[in-house]
This record gives structure tokens, sequence and C-alpha cells, in this order.
């Protein structure tokens, strides 16, 4: 018989103080693999911090976040964690095509360029592929960041705040993407304010000051107590 697997994310005392400002924790939390978790709350609930720290990019100040079985951060946890940030940061002399093809032979995807095209095409970035996606508008640059996010393999994926400056066909193309990845066997954690990704998530997870104040199913939230929830503004015209 073989062991089961391990959780996508635990933590156990996950804490992070910054000079006596307690920013998350002490936190306990356990998400399965394959399952899809919304992050809510209001801004400086936290929910930032903590996929900081559950990608490595933060050290906890005490208590510990596993991925995968491995500590966040280690090379174990990179190579089955993707992260798709809320401010994307890309190389000055890299084309968008160029860091497709970095990130995705980085983790170990040879044929990277079928996977790539999907992506660029999905979002509507065909054209600007041979592009610096560092010289791109806020919503271009959210766009290229999703592209990067999905091209290479993962087990567990956390997102911080992904639609903000994407129009509407790029969040419904990004919908579509976590629907498949979750199809997939993926486990999504999304800090989000974005309605379509909460009703469609299995669980709520909700910080307030840092520590959870709800966690269940969508179905059993009252959204209106946890965190003010509407659908994201269009982005400007790109």
């Amino acid at each position: 018989m073989s062991a089961a697997a391990p959780p996508a994310i635990a933590t156990a005392g996950l804490t992070k103080d910054y000079g006596g400002t307690l920013a998350v924790g002490p936190l306990d939390l356990v998400v399965a693999p394959g399952q899809r978790v919304s992050l809510i709350g209001h801004n400086g609930s936290g929910k930032t911090t903590l996929i900081r720290l559950l990608t490595g990019m933060l050290e906890p100040s005490a208590g510990e976040a596993v991925v995968a079985g491995h500590p966040a951060g280690s090379i174990d946890a990179r190579a089955v964690l993707a992260h798709l940030a809320d401010q994307p940061v890309f190389y000055d002399d890299l084309s968008l095509r160029e860091h497709l093809e970095y990130i995705a032979r980085l983790h170990g995807r040879s044929e990277w360029q079928p996977r790539a095209d999907e992506l660029l095409d999905a979002v509507g970035l065909t054209g600007r592929a041979d592009e610096l996606p560092s010289t791109f508008s806020r919503g271009l640059r959210q766009k290229a960041a999703v592209c990067l996010a999905f091209v290479r393999p993962f087990d567990v994926m956390v997102v911080d705040e992904p639609f903000v400056g994407l129009d509407r066909a790029g969040r419904e193309s990004l919908l579509e993407l976590f629907r498949l990845a979750h199809g997939g066997g993926a486990a999504l954690v999304i800090a989000t304010h974005e309605l379509a990704t909460v009703a469609e998530s299995q669980r709520i997870v909700a910080l307030r000051d840092g520590a959870v104040v709800f966690d269940g199913q969508p179905g059993e939230a009252d959204l209106d107590q946890l965190v003010d929830i509407a659908p994201a503004p269009e982005a400007e015209s790109e």
C-alpha cells in the first residue's frame, strides 16, 4: 500500500512579527492535495504576508510552513510550487518568449513551446511575445505573469490578487486556467477579492489581523462580514 500524499500546504505555529507588530499567526493551517482554497480578508489582514511565507520570500519569526512535505522556500518546495504575484517582476533584457523558455526549462519542461503558445493565445499576448514585458502596461504585465506561472509544471499554486489590472477577457482566461489546473490535480490557494473565484472554491479561509476568523465552505460564509467582495474593476485600455 502506498503512503498517503503529504498535505499540499501545512503550517504549524507560523508567525511573522515585524518589530512587535504581528502580521501573521500563530497560524495552523492544512490544505489537502488538490484542494482549491480562496484566501480572503481586508487589506492588511495578512494574506500577502502568508503567501510570501509559503513561497520562502519571507522567513518566519516562529513556527514552520511545509509545501508538499518540503520546508517552504527549499529547492524541493520551489520545484512543486508555482507563485503568481500581484506585482510581477521581470528581467529587463529578456523578451516574454525568452522568459517563458527560461522558466519552463528551469523546471524541467524541455518541450515548452506548445504550452507557451497556448498560454500566449489564451491571454492575447501572441503578438507581443518578442517584446520586453518590463516595458508593458500594468494589465499586460499581469497577463505575462499568468503565462509564466502556468508554463511550468506544479502541484501547488499560490496566488496573490491575480485579477488586478486584468480586463474582462483576461480574467475569464485566468479563471479557466485555474479550473484546468485544479481539474488536473493541483492545489490552489488564491488570495482574492474576485467574487467568481471565491464562488468556485471548495473552501474559504478568511484572515483578520493575521489570524483565521473563518474556515469553511463558500455557502457557509457571510462574505459581507469577512471582507468586501466584489467583481474586479475593468482594466485601463491596453
